[in-house]
């Protein structure tokens, strides 16, 4: 998936729902970690946090009490609109979101004691430049290998680069901005979705099949899908995940 196509994809998706992923309900065996937690474990009570690629900030607004000041920015209007309806009915007066491209952070330089990133992307140099001596950077992101059976399935997926190839870069952006202890950590998890609607909202909302609905043979595809990977737990695909903490 090319810059173009995932800022193109994003803007459709942030002006229709703003990611709001609450109502799918899905289960996972095997994860490693939990993002909200291994963030939540780098702030302290007087840190400010920066949220890139916030969403619908549901994420952040979790986050609310970790930190004494919360910022969320989005390149895509509909999703700091979602978040900033999401912030008033949370009463949270800590956390606020604006619409920003995090290549092009408009903070001064060192003003956040932590800066986290969750399945979005970052600029390396900026996030460097934002936080103070010492801070740390907590990024999740999707691994290559994320729903190989759904991917096999329909034929076509956005993910084509060898395994590893987003990880790899990413370290290596972070140690050539000046980050001096960068540590990496991956899992592959089962992934258990209550239903077909489930399943479709995702791919509806998120880039994993390529113009997903816009061929008619989509939601045969789909149906055939959830009947032949369906358990008792629900119907069954991956989370590949990879966690980097780097530290300035």
């Amino acid at each position: 998936m090319t810059n173009k196509d995932y800022r193109s994809f994003y803007e459709r998706t942030g002006a229709r729902n703003g990611w709001n992923f609450s109502a799918v309900r899905t289960v996972a065996e095997g994860e490693a970690w939990q993002y909200a937690e291994e963030v939540r474990a780098r702030c302290g009570p007087e840190d400010a946090l920066l949220d890139i690629g916030t969403g619908g900030g549901e994420a952040l607004l979790v986050l609310a009490d970790a930190a004494r000041e919360l910022v969320g920015i989005d390149r895509a209007a509909g999703m700091i609109e979602t978040a900033k309806r999401n912030a008033e009915r949370s009463g949270r007066r800590n956390v606020r979101f604006l619409r920003m491209d995090a290549e092009r952070l408009a903070f001064p330089d060192g003003g956040f004691d932590v800066v986290c990133c969750r399945h979005a992307p970052f600029h390396a140099g900026e996030v460097a430049r934002v936080l103070k001596p010492g801070g740390v950077f907590v990024t999740q992101q999707v691994g290559e290998g994320d729903k190989r059976n759904l991917v096999a399935a329909f034929g076509r997926g956005w993910r084509e680069a060898p395994p590893g190839t987003l990880l790899r870069r990413c370290v290596s952006e972070l140690r050539d901005a000046g980050f001096g202890d960068v540590q990496s950590f991956r899992y592959d998890a089962a992934e258990y979705y209550r239903s077909a609607e489930d399943l479709m909202f995702l791919l509806k909302h998120a880039p994993i099949i390529p113009e997903f609905g816009e061929r008619d043979e989509d939601v045969e595809v789909l149906a055939r899908f959830a009947e032949e990977h369906r358990t008792e737990k629900g119907i069954r695909t991956n989370a590949e995940r990879m966690l980097i903490v780097a530290r300035k």
